[in-house]
């Protein structure tokens, strides 16, 4: 997994809460690899995989507002975790529900309030 590298796994809310919180991460990550689009999923998922575009601080895009609480998990490289949580918590009124280390890869679940 690159440093930049990330996959968001969003539950809770609409289709467009987690088009919102992609957004956010847009900033930062670029592009990902599809927006949330299936209006019937409980989960949505996306990968950013580009090189970072956003400033070192991990600016966040306008991400529009939240229609319901989103609980947001983060996988990647410690940086790449650090950075979207910075990214999310600037965004959003956001939670942090814990974080779990492996050898090369951080993972960080936050939950997002309307």
């Amino acid at each position: 997994m690159s440093g930049t590298q990330l996959t968001v796994t969003l539950s809770g809310g609409g289709a467009d809460d987690a088009r919102a919180v992609v957004r956010a991460l847009e900033g930062t990550f670029g592009a990902p690899d599809e927006l949330p689009a299936d209006e019937n999923a409980t989960v949505h998922m996306a990968t950013f995989g580009g090189e970072t575009q956003g400033p070192a601080d991990g600016g966040a895009q306008e991400s529009g507002r939240l229609s319901a609480p989103v609980t947001v998990t983060v996988q990647g490289s410690p940086e790449a975790v650090r950075r979207a949580s910075d990214t999310l918590t600037r965004a959003f009124t956001a939670r942090d529900d814990g974080a779990a280390s492996g050898d090369q890869e951080q993972e960080r679940q936050l939950l997002l309030e309307p």
